[in-house]
């Protein structure tokens, strides 16, 4: 297997969803303790950027590597997705479960080297991960499950500057509160929700095979109607949480949120007259963490 292989393999294209908000996350943090960083960003802080790079890589290939194995059967019995790697037989499973041992210990070497804390908490996206294929299986709630998928993303990064100066209480809270609280708590309920809404339209795809298959998508258990009305109700929530994060450039940033939120609504209530419109929707939607990236990069 070479690596276009892989890459096609794993979608790394979607990398694009969750890299800017590992990005905003590893920002926020160092902006939140940069008083009590002994470093100003030119030693250390660069080599915890790399491994945060190195550990979401690893995370996102991981993530979908586990989808495709535990959806084989899935996959094959869907016309839109038999030709997928494991569905065709074009990657053999014991390739994909290889590719998978590979991701993990990618995962496990880049949180090592960040710090202890992020090696011990390093179990809970992975099991995340495991779990999110088999959601859809029995609740629609599969959306916002794959939404927490993501939503751990900028969590992660932070925890991985914050616990090189609170340790374990970068987590579990000083005498002052929760340090994650508010700004990194509500950007990351911000990304649940916009996932989640970009899942629930993507998911329009497959209502028939679903329904066939008994798997529980949010359309094809409530249909077109309440998919469009669900969807642009988490994208105002998403807007919301990213309002409130009260994050470093707050004008910026809640004006790009406004910005997106709208153009991400806009394509929605447009899915019945687009051609393109999964396309459309997908760069829209990738789209949105990069502007929001970029608004905290105007500081």
């Amino acid at each position: 297997m070479n690596f276009k292989q892989i890459a096609s393999f794993v979608k790394i294209e979607h990398t694009l969803f969750s890299l800017p908000f590992v990005l905003i996350g590893y920002l926020i943090a160092y902006d939140q303790f940069q008083s009590e960083l002994t470093d100003t960003g030119y030693g250390w802080l660069r080599i915890d950027l790399l491994w945060i790079l190195v550990a979401a890589v690893a995370a996102r290939g991981l993530a979908m590597t586990l989808n495709r194995i535990i959806d084989q059967d899935i996959d094959a019995a869907n016309p839109r997705t038999a030709q997928r790697h494991l569905a065709s037989g074009s990657i053999s499973k014991s390739t994909a479960w290889w590719l998978a041992a590979l991701f993990l210990a990618m995962l496990l070497l880049g949180a090592g080297m960040l710090n202890t804390v992020a090696l011990a908490m390093s179990w809970l996206p992975v099991l995340t991960f495991v779990i999110y294929p088999y959601m859809k299986r029995f609740t629609w709630l599969c959306h916002l499950w794959l939404g927490l998928c993501l939503g751990l993303a900028p969590a992660g990064a932070w925890v991985a500057i914050a616990a090189d100066v609170h340790g374990f209480d970068a987590i579990l809270g000083t005498g002052d509160g929760f340090l994650w609280y508010p700004t990194i708590f509500f950007i990351s309920l911000g990304v649940v929700l916009w996932i989640a809404a970009f899942d629930l339209n993507y998911a329009r795809m497959d209502v028939e095979s679903d329904r066939e298959m008994g798997v529980h998508s949010f359309p094809a258990h409530f249909g077109e109607t309440v998919t469009t009305r669900t969807s642009i109700q988490m994208t105002l929530l998403w807007f919301a949480c990213f309002a409130i994060s009260d994050p470093m450039s707050e004008a910026w940033f809640l004006l790009s949120a406004g910005i997106m939120a709208i153009l991400n609504i806009g394509v929605i209530l447009k899915h019945k007259t687009l051609a393109d419109f999964q396309t459309t929707l997908f760069r829209v939607s990738m789209l949105t963490g990069w502007v929001l990236l970029a608004s905290i990069l105007t500081l």
